[in-house]
């Protein structure tokens, strides 16, 4: 007679600690309370825009609302996590976050995961990733050794992939329309006039070692053309290099001169000035008959 084989069963904790089953039991009952809440309290689109409109009309959230760093030669812009995080709250029903959930000593890094969960719909995003505790600087990777250095490290990966997490949960024309009032809301300003501001970035940049002639070379054109656009420019750019996104080097390059300039000024003889005709020295380069020598 044949018997089937026996699959030996998965070793398993032989039991389960109070505090252990406890927690399980409070996740399972947190996750089941937030679903009928947000199903007995839906969200009202109407209410959830003119929220979102309001906050992106504020300076304090258009300031910090994009950012820029450079990129094979050019420049990358786009919405930051603050912006991200202000529309799931407007938007409601949306719960977020990120957490570590490994490190790794021996091989320098750190298992890391950002979610997004849209309560009323159930749809939840996930993206789990490896941060390396390393960073690219001075064209080269530098490891990470002082624990804060590695901490602020996880924490702006975790950052930049829940602003993701976060996006994808919420429409593309809520996020659009959010962008839009935004860039509107810095090209307005804080109510000063367009000249006071333009003297006002000038003034800030200079704190950075950067002179109004490198902005207007930034820009392509003097001070008196500016418009409300390019101080909008400028704020994204200060409140990036402010975060480290960017350097001051790489964003406001110095002026090179090239040795055939320097040669061509070396060059030039330096123009005599001519006197003038009623000047009673003109000429007069010796010592005169009868005067002191």
């Amino acid at each position: 007679m044949n018997f089937p084989a026996q699959t030996p069963a998965a070793p398993g904790a032989d039991r389960i600690g109070q505090g252990t089953a406890v927690e399980q039991s409070r996740a399972v009952a947190e996750v089941q309370a937030a679903i009928y809440v947000a199903r007995q309290f839906p969200r009202d689109i109407g209410r959830s825009r003119n929220a979102m409109q309001s906050a992106c009309g504020s300076m304090a959230l258009a300031n910090k609302a994009f950012y820029r760093f450079p990129r094979a030669g050019g420049a990358v812009e786009g919405s930051t996590i603050h912006l991200a995080k202000t529309l799931a709250q407007t938007f409601g029903n949306i719960q977020y976050g990120v957490s570590e959930l490994r490190r790794d000593d021996e091989y320098r890094q750190s298992e890391m995961q950002a979610w997004a969960w849209d309560v009323e719909m159930n749809t939840r995003h996930v993206l789990t990733f490896i941060v390396p505790h390393a960073k690219f600087a001075k064209g080269k990777v530098e490891a990470l050794i002082d624990l804060r250095d590695i901490y602020e490290n996880n924490a702006n990966n975790g950052a930049r992939r829940l602003r993701e997490a976060i996006f994808a949960t919420i429409p593309d024309w809520f996020i659009e329309e959010a962008e839009d009032l935004c860039r509107e809301t810095l090209n307005k300003g804080d109510g000063k006039p367009l000249e006071q501001r333009i003297e006002g970035a000038i003034q800030v940049f200079k704190g950075l070692g950067v002179n109004a002639d490198r902005l207007e070379q930034k820009l392509g054109r003097p001070r008196a053309q500016w418009t409300g656009a390019d101080i909008a420019q400028l704020l994204i750019t200060h409140k990036s290099i402010q975060r480290r996104e960017i350097a001051v080097e790489d964003e406001f390059p110095q002026t090179r001169i090239s040795g055939a300039e320097i040669r061509a000024t070396a060059g030039r003889k330096p123009q005599q000035s001519t006197p003038p005709d009623d000047d009673p020295w003109a000429g007069q380069n010796a010592a005169q008959p009868g005067s002191a020598a």
